[in-house]
C-alpha cells in the first residue's frame, strides 16, 4: 500500500467547516480513484461511488436536475443499496468529465450541504467543460480544486522504506551545508537513479517494489503511454488528433537537442506555431507534460517576466519519459552510462520533482549564450538552479552572479552527482535534494 500526500490533504478538507465539493484533477492512472475511495471508506459511514465511464446510465440522474433530492432519487434508483444520510455520506463522482451535468450539480450540493462530494477527472482540461452542444456551466466559487500527480520523489522514498528520521538527517545536512554520511549518500544516489527510470505512476511503482523486474516496469510504463495515445484519438477533436500525436512523440527529440527550446520544426519540417499550439495545450491540459518558460530577466515575479511563446517541454513523470527512449536506456541510467541523453534525462528529473511540488517552471536563456536550467523562488529571492549529471562548471551561472547590478541575482544552487558542499559562488547539492528546495 503506497502512502500518498493527498491523504492528509483530504483529511484537512474534511475538517474544514462548510467545505465545498472537491474536484481532483490529474493525469490518468496517477492514483486518484484509489486514494479517494480509500479515504472515503475510512472516514464515512456511507460511500456512494459513481464512475461515469463504467456506469453511463448514471448520467441520467444529472440531466435537467437542479435539486439535490431529485439527483439522489435518481442515483438510488440506478444504484440499489446506496445510502444517502446527511452528514455521513460521501458521494464520489469519478471521471466527471464524462458528465457535464454532474459538474454543474456541484453547486447544488454545496448549497444543500447535507452530503460531501469528491469528483475526480483525468481530462477535465480538455473535455470536462463541454457537453454535446457546446460549453457547459462551471460552478465557479462552489468547488475546491486540487491537482494530483503521480508519486513524487519523497513518496517514492517512503515506498522504499526511507523513514522521516532519515529524511530529517538529509534536511539537516542541506541546512548546514555539511556532507551527507557516505552510506546514506550512496543509498540516496541509488534511489534517485531508480526513481529516474521508474517514475511515480502507482502501478509502475508497485511493480518495481514487488518484483524489481525492470522488464515488467517498462512494459507497464509503455502500456500507460499507449493509453495516453488512445485518449488522444478518443477525446481530441478529429482535426487535431494527428497533430497531438506528432507533438507528443516529438518530446524525446525536442529534449535531445543541445538547445532544448521547443521548436515546431522538430515536430515536422515546415511546421508552424499556429498549427500546433493547440495540440501542445491539449497534452498539457491532460496532465502529461509541463512547460518551462524562458524569462526575459532574472527578477521576481517570475511569472510576470516569463515569455509565453518561448519554452521547453518536459514530461510530468520522468519514468514515462525514459520509457519513450530506446530500449536499454533504463540499464544505462542505473549503471551510470548516460551518453547523449544525460542532460535531457536529469533536466526532466528535476522538472518532475519541481512540478510535483507545484512549482511553475522557468529557465533563463539569452542569445549571447547565457543559459540557466531553472530559476526558482526561495524565501522571497530569485535563485538560479544548474543541473549537472556529473560534472560541469556552470559558466553561465557564474557570469550572472558576477553582475548582480545587471541580473539582480545573488544566489545559485548546483545540483549534480556530488555530496553537499559550497563554492565561492554557489551551494552544491546532490540531485536527490531537489525535493527539499521548498519556498
Amino acid at each position: 500500500m503506497l502512502k500518498r500526500k493527498i491523504e492528509e490533504i483530504l483529511a484537512e478538507w474534511k475538517r474544514e467547516p462548510h467545505h465545498k465539493p472537491l474536484v481532483i484533477k490529474g493525469c490518468r492512472q496517477c492514483g486518484k480513484t484509489y486514494s479517494v475511495r480509500k479515504f472515503a471508506e475510512e472516514n464515512y459511514d456511507h460511500v456512494v461511488y459513481v464512475n461515469f465511464v463504467e456506469q453511463e446510465d448514471c448520467i441520467l440522474a444529472f440531466e435537467n436536475s437542479k435539486r439535490v433530492d431529485d439527483i439522489v432519487m435518481g442515483l438510488t434508483a440506478l444504484l440499489p443499496g446506496s445510502v444517502f444520510k446527511a452528514g455521513c455520506t460521501c458521494l464520489i463522482l469519478d471521471e466527471i468529465q464524462e458528465c457535464p451535468g454532474a459538474r454543474t450539480a456541484l453547486k447544488f450540493f454545496q448549497i444543500d450541504g447535507r452530503y460531501d462530494v469528491i469528483a475526480t477527472g483525468s481530462l477535465l482540461g480538455v473535455r470536462g467543460y463541454r457537453d454535446n452542444d457546446g460549453y457547459n456551466s462551471i460552478p465557479v466559487g462552489y468547488e475546491q480544486h486540487i491537482n494530483m500527480y503521480p508519486l513524487d520523489f519523497e513518496e517514492f522514498l517512503w515506498a522504499n522504506g526511507i523513514t522521516s528520521v532519515i529524511l530529517g538527517k538529509i534536511q539537516e545536512c542541506m541546512n548546514e551545508a555539511s556532507p551527507v554520511p557516505e552510506a546514506l549518500h550512496s543509498r540516496m544516489r541509488q534511489l534517485l537513479l531508480q526513481y529516474t527510470v521508474v517514475g511515480g505512476m502507482p502501478a509502475v511503482v508497485n511493480t518495481f517494489i514487488n518484483s524489481h523486474d525492470m522488464g515488467r516496469v517498462l512494459m507497464e510504463q509503455r502500456s500507460i503511454v499507449s493509453s495516453y495515445g488512445e485518449d488522444m484519438v478518443k477525446y481530441a477533436d478529429k482535426k487535431d488528433k494527428p497533430r497531438i500525436r506528432e507533438c507528443f512523440e516529438s518530446i524525446p527529440r525536442q529534449l535531445s537537442k543541445e538547445n532544448k527550446k521547443f521548436q515546431y520544426s522538430t515536430i515536422r519540417k515546415g511546421a508552424k506555431a499556429s498549427q500546433y499550439e493547440g495540440s501542445i495545450q491539449w497534452i498539457e491540459d491532460a496532465g502529461i507534460i509541463c512547460r518551462c518558460r524562458n524569462l526575459s530577466i532574472t527578477e521576481l515575479p517570475l511569472d510576470g517576466n516569463a515569455m509565453q511563446d518561448v519554452f521547453k517541454i518536459y514530461m510530468v513523470d520522468t519514468g514515462l519519459f525514459v520509457s519513450m527512449l530506446e530500449d536499454g536506456t533504463q540499464a544505462d541510467i542505473l549503471q551510470g552510462r548516460l551518453y547523449g541523453y544525460k542532460g535531457a534525462i536529469f533536466e526532466n528529473l528535476i522538472a518532475d520533482i519541481f512540478t510535483k511540488m507545484e512549482r511553475k517552471l522557468y529557465y533563463f536563456h539569452k542569445d549571447s549564450g547565457l543559459e540557466v536550467d531553472f530559476v526558482i523562488r526561495i524565501k522571497g529571492e530569485c535563485v538560479l538552479v544548474e543541473v549537472k549529471s556529473r560534472t560541469g562548471n556552470a559558466k553561465s551561472t557564474k557570469t550572472i552572479l558576477r553582475h548582480p547590478e545587471k541580473y539582480h541575482v545573488e544566489k545559485a544552487i548546483k545540483l549534480g552527482d556530488y555530496n553537499v558542499g559550497k563554492t565561492e559562488e554557489m551551494l552544491v547539492l546532490p540531485l536527490y535534494m531537489a525535493f527539499l528546495l521548498r519556498d
